[in-house]
């Protein structure tokens, strides 16, 4: 079996041992090197070749994001950004994701080493990576606003349930800045840590049409708006009489996920059952497909993003092979299929 290569780039010398343990302890990882600055992780991705690397965001001599920009345009390969949970930490951990990195985790606290806490994220992330396909954005992919599409709807009682992970940051953005502002209220879980989720739904709601917020527990979903799950919670769906809002709480991981795609889809089955849409797009792993199965069931409309546009087919691929998907779509038709679905 080949051993997935890691580079772990830290100015740390703490931070570069506990996410070498953390990532050692899966046997299909080898950490075959590090680097405490970006000048020496340049010459060490030359020389060692390294199938992923994490990359702190903040570091001397040259911040992650410049060296991120760098490495899409001369080396292209898959890179995890590793941020602190603070707020000018997640917003240049956003910008990170628009030049080209695939996925996010959480910087580990150092004075708790709590090892157990970050190794299932940090090695699901890195395999995750390893499979993912790396387009390095073109000169014209920083944020701006689509033109969204005419809808014929008119208000209605149809809610929008959407799951993604690895790669899910910029499909999102690319569905949703095209979903005019009297489309129907929209659920999102992107897998993603706290803190982040809040730059990210800000960053959303600057190119869409949408009013789109981090989730809170009790808000109303309601025509035209977006509600993206908070990091470290689950987010359901909840209907009192003809109003839908949701439940925000804490809980164990659900396919190894907090937020769970899975723990929204069943919400979304047993609350909106055929008002309700679902859509599952780019990420690893099966997080949703068992959930999509359920909405189908109780007569949802269901669409997966088509293998060509994920940046990894995984959790879509597993909702197709359940047979629950209406509509396989490439990534730029995604919001017409949702529109079609709502009339």
């Amino acid at each position: 079996m080949t051993k997935i290569r890691v580079l772990v780039v830290d100015d740390s010398s703490i931070a570069r041992q506990v996410i070498t343990q953390a990532l050692e302890t899966d046997p299909e990882i080898e950490v075959v090197g590090s680097a405490p600055d970006p000048y020496v992780a340049r010459d060490k991705v030359m020389s060692l070749k390294p199938d992923v690397v994490t990359l702190d965001v903040e570091m001397p001599r040259m911040d992650g994001v410049t060296f991120l920009q760098k490495l899409m345009k001369h080396y292209p390969l898959p890179v995890v950004m590793v941020s602190s949970l603070t707020q000018k930490g997640a917003e240049t951990t956003m910008a990170a994701l628009e030049a080209g990195a695939v996925d996010i985790v959480a910087k580990p606290v150092m004075e708790k080493h709590n090892l157990a806490d970050i190794t299932i994220e940090l090695v699901d992330k890195v395999k995750s990576a390893a499979r993912a396909k790396v387009h390095p954005p073109t000169a014209g992919s920083v944020i701006k606003k689509s033109r969204p599409l005419t809808s014929m709807i008119a208000t209605t009682n149809k809610v929008v349930a959407i799951g993604a992970s690895t790669g899910g940051t910029e499909a999102l953005k690319a569905v949703l800045s095209r979903m005019p502002a009297n489309s129907p209220g929209i659920l999102v879980v992107q897998h993603m840590p706290e803190t982040f989720t809040k730059a990210f739904a800000e960053r959303l709601n600057m190119v869409s049409d949408l009013n789109i917020k981090e989730a809170q527990n009790g808000d109303s979903v309601v025509t035209g708006s977006c509600l993206v799950a908070p990091g470290n919670k689950h987010m359901l769906l909840r209907r009192s009489g003809a109003r839908y809002y949701v439940d925000v709480k804490d809980g164990p991981l659900v396919c190894r996920h907090k937020p769970s795609v899975e723990v929204l889809f069943n919400s979304a089955a047993k609350v909106g059952g055929k008002n309700a849409i679902g859509v599952i797009m780019t990420g690893m792993g099966a997080d949703g497909a068992k959930g999509m199965s359920a909405m189908k069931e109780s007569g949802a409309s269901t669409i997966a993003q088509d293998e060509r546009s994920c940046v990894v087919f995984g959790m879509p691929k597993e909702a197709i092979k359940l047979g629950c998907v209406d509509k396989i779509e490439a990534l730029d038709k995604i919001p017409e299929a949702i529109l079609a679905f709502a009339k």
